[in-house]
């Protein structure tokens, strides 16, 4: 099954929000949606996320709860 997360977060040049189509592979969306965070901290200058959405629903405080700032 595939998940669809939106992930806005700052940078420098503002608010930037990327989006994906993503395998569950036996995990969360939480969890995925973190994993991917983590990815684009080592890859882009990230100041923090804003908002976390999967398949249109609001999971930025799930996401937060894995420790992600």
């Amino acid at each position: 099954m595939n998940v669809t997360l939106k992930i806005r977060y700052n940078s420098p040049a503002g608010i930037v929000t990327q989006g994906g189509t993503f395998p569950l592979k036996r995990r969360k969306p939480e969890q995925v949606a973190y994993e991917w965070l983590q990815e684009i901290k080592r890859e882009v200058n990230y100041e923090g996320f804003v908002q976390v959405t999967v398949d249109e629903e609001d999971i930025t405080e799930k996401v937060k709860s894995l420790g992600l700032k």
